[in-house]
């Protein structure tokens, strides 16, 4: 499990030093650089919250894909074609059991964190379970409204404690079965929400990315 927390630390790590490079890029430029440094570096915020999305995305669904669905239970539940023995589970810290797809996630964001202020992601749903999921600001709740309906992902800026952000809310798509039934089957998901019920490849929240910008 260490070993596994350390890998994904790393390649968080790895992703934010890229991001800090191109969210200088997008800075620079917004602060009205010279043409010859724009030409150079400039790289526009919807591509470099693309770049980043992808990153985050690719990591989520292998560890979903090739780790959660090779486990024999999820959430106490038997997995008949499971191949190891080992469980799933959101009280993976007392067990010795390994975090749900949404709990390494948020382990990813929270070391983002620890390293750059920079730009920030996580996840938020219309029936998010953990409250820190939420919809909180404005364009959360129109980004989520629209991400719902279309399935596409939803950009635009807002600003944030006096500084401006260009934010991209993509749609998180459940990808294994791993995701439906641990949500459906969630206490706090059957008290809040008891007529929804998850489908494979359904949306079922958003990938939020928030970058800094100097808006022009």
């Amino acid at each position: 499990m260490n070993n596994l927390i350390s890998t994904i630390k790393t390649r968080t790590i790895g992703l934010i030093a890229i991001a800090l490079m191109v969210t200088f890029t997008v800075i620079a430029c917004g602060n009205g650089g010279t043409p010859e440094s724009s030409a150079t570096v400039g790289i526009a915020p919807e591509k470099v919250v693309d770049y980043i999305h992808t990153v985050l995305l690719a990591d989520r669904t292998a560890y979903t894909k090739h780790v959660v669905n090779r486990l024999k239970k999820l959430e106490g539940k038997d997995k008949p074609n499971g191949v190891v023995n080992a469980e799933a589970t959101e009280s993976w810290k007392d067990t010795d059991g390994i975090p749900l797809p949404a709990q390494m996630f948020r382990l990813g964001s929270e070391v983002a964190l620890e390293n750059t202020t920079d730009f920030t992601y996580g996840l938020i749903s219309s029936w998010y379970i953990n409250d820190n999921h939420n919809l909180k600001s404005e364009f959360e709740k129109t980004a989520m409204a629209e991400v719902n309906k279309t399935g596409e992902p939803y950009k635009g800026y807002q600003e944030i404690a006096g500084q401006t952000y260009y934010s991209a809310v993509y749609p998180d798509i459940a990808v294994a079965e791993a995701c439906v039934s641990c949500h459906n089957t969630h206490p706090v998901h059957l008290e809040r929400y008891p007529d929804k019920k998850f489908e494979l490849g359904e949306v079922m929240g958003g990938i939020i990315i928030n970058l800094p910008v100097d808006k022009t």
